[in-house]
C-alpha cells in the first residue's frame, strides 16, 4: 500500500430506535488514507487486506459522537422560536419535528445561520422544550468501512483529512427516527395540501417517459429492490411508469398501477395494467394475499391519503412480504403534498415510517440512505452536480 494515499471509501453507519433498524451509507472519495481518520481498530484489516477490504466494529453511546447531556435540553418560551420565515413563510411547529437550530434565539451559544437540527420535545401553552442533541447520540452504533480505491498523492491535487464517522453522521442520519414514547406531530397545518389540487388525471395526462434520477441512483433502487426478490415473485410496481426499476432476468409477474396508460404500456416488465388514481380511490384492485413483494419508486409524495394506501397495501400482500419505497431529492412541485416540501430528507423516512406504524398491518420496519456516490460523467447535469442523487428507502413486512 502507498505510504501516502488518497481513498474512496464507504462507509456505513448502523444503528436501532425503539420499532426500526436503519442503515446510513456514505461514499467518500479523495479521503487521505490515514489510521486516524478510523475509529477504534477499523483502520486494522483496511491496511492488511487493502482494496475491497471491509471493517466491521460496534461502538456505545456517546464514544464516536458527543454523549447525550441533559443541559442541551433547553425550555424556552415560544416566542423564542422563529416561526415567520422571510418572504411570508411561516413553520408549523409539530411535537417530534425537527428544525434548523438557528430559528432559536435567546439560548448560548446559538447563533442564527446554524443549521444543525433541534428536536422540539414538547409544547406545553406558552413554553416550548428542545433537544439540541445530536440526532444518533442516545444510540449504539454500528460502524462498517470498505476500502473503494487508493490512488497515490500527487502534489498537485490535495485531499481531505475526514473522520469517517463524523462526515458519515452529519447531513441528517438520525431524523428518521420517532420518539420513544410519542408519536411525531406531522399534522400541524395542512400536511396534504398542494399548489396544484385539479384532477390529477388532467396533470397526468401527457406521458413523461423521462427517468426522475440520474443512472447511478436508479441503479442503487434496483439493487436495493433485487435483495427482497425471488424469482417468479408475484410484484406490484405501485404508481408505475414505462420503467419498474426491475431485473428482467427473475421471471417476475409485475402488476402495475399507474396514472398514465401509454406509460404502462411503454413498460416491458409488466404483465398486468392498470391505471387508478390513488388520490381519489385508495382502494387497490386486487385480491386479498395476492403478491409477494410491492415497490413503489419516487411516488410516495404525491399521495395524499397515503395511510389508506398503505392499509390496502397490506390486504394484498401475503403474510411476510415486504412493501418497500424509495425515493430522493426530486418531485413534481405542483403536485407534491406541502409536508414534504417542509421536511429534511432524513425526517421525510420518519414521516414514511409513521404512515407505516399509522396503517397498522406491517412489522420489521427499516430504513436505508445512500449519499456521496458520483453522478454519471455523461449525465447533462455532471458538470454542475457531480454527485448522484441520494437515494433513500422505507420498507415494512406484511404481518
Amino acid at each position: 500500500m502507498e505510504k501516502h494515499a488518497q481513498a474512496s471509501i464507504e462507509v456505513a453507519l448502523g444503528w436501532e430506535s425503539s420499532d426500526a433498524t436503519h442503515t446510513d451509507r456514505l461514499f467518500l472519495t479523495r479521503v487521505n488514507f490515514e489510521r486516524d481518520i478510523f475509529p477504534g481498530s477499523l483502520a486494522d484489516p483496511l491496511q492488511r487486506d487493502g482494496v475491497g477490504a471491509w471493517a466491521r466494529e460496534s461502538f456505545r453511546p456517546g464514544e464516536l459522537l458527543p454523549p447525550q447531556r441533559r443541559d442541551q435540553i433547553h425550555v424556552i418560551r415560544r416566542q423564542q422560536f422563529r416561526t415567520r420565515l422571510g418572504g411570508g413563510g411561516e413553520i408549523h411547529l409539530g411535537v417530534g419535528r425537527f428544525y434548523p437550530r438557528g430559528l432559536v434565539e435567546g439560548v448560548a451559544d446559538n447563533f442564527p445561520q446554524d443549521r444543525r437540527p433541534c428536536r422540539l420535545l414538547d409544547a406545553r401553552g406558552d413554553e416550548l422544550v428542545v433537544d439540541f442533541n445530536h440526532p444518533l447520540a442516545q444510540y449504539p452504533l454500528r460502524v462498517e468501512a470498505r476500502l473503494l480505491g487508493l490512488d497515490p498523492v500527487r502534489e498537485d491535487r490535495g485531499g481531505r483529512c475526514a473522520d469517517i464517522v463524523e462526515e458519515a453522521a452529519s447531513g441528517g442520519p438520525g431524523l428518521q427516527a420517532a420518539m420513544a414514547h410519542r408519536e411525531t406531530d406531522f399534522m400541524s397545518g395542512a400536511p396534504w395540501a398542494r399548489s396544484d389540487e385539479s384532477e390529477e388525471s388532467v396533470f397526468y395526462q401527457a406521458p413523461r417517459l423521462v427517468d426522475h434520477l440520474d443512472r447511478t441512483a436508479l441503479g442503487q433502487v434496483r439493487d436495493l429492490y433485487a435483495r427482497f426478490l425471488r424469482p417468479g415473485m408475484r410484484v406490484l410496481d405501485l404508481m408505475s411508469s414505462w420503467t419498474s426499476h426491475l431485473p428482467a432476468d427473475q421471471g417476475l409477474q409485475v402488476a402495475g398501477l399507474g396514472m398514465n396508460q401509454e406509460e404502462l404500456a411503454r413498460n416491458p416488465l409488466l404483465s398486468e395494467r392498470v391505471v387508478r388514481d390513488l388520490n381519489r380511490d385508495p382502494s387497490l384492485p386486487f385480491g386479498d394475499a395476492a403478491f409477494d413483494l410491492a415497490v413503489c419508486t419516487v411516488s410516495v409524495e404525491y399521495l395524499v391519503r397515503p395511510v389508506e394506501v398503505f392499509r390496502e397495501v397490506a390486504r394484498v400482500l401475503r403474510s411476510g412480504a415486504p412493501f418497500v419505497l424509495t425515493f430522493s431529492e426530486r418531485w413534481f412541485p405542483p403536485k407534491v403534498v406541502r409536508l414534504w416540501t417542509e421536511l429534511h430528507p432524513f425526517e421525510l423516512m420518519g414521516l414514511v415510517l409513521a404512515h407505516f406504524r399509522r396503517a397498522g398491518g406491517y412489522t420489521t420496519l427499516g430504513t436505508e440512505s445512500v449519499r456521496g456516490l458520483l453522478r454519471p460523467g455523461d449525465d447533462k447535469y455532471a458538470a454542475t452536480t457531480p454527485l448522484s442523487d441520494p437515494v433513500y428507502a422505507v420498507w415494512g413486512m406484511k404481518v
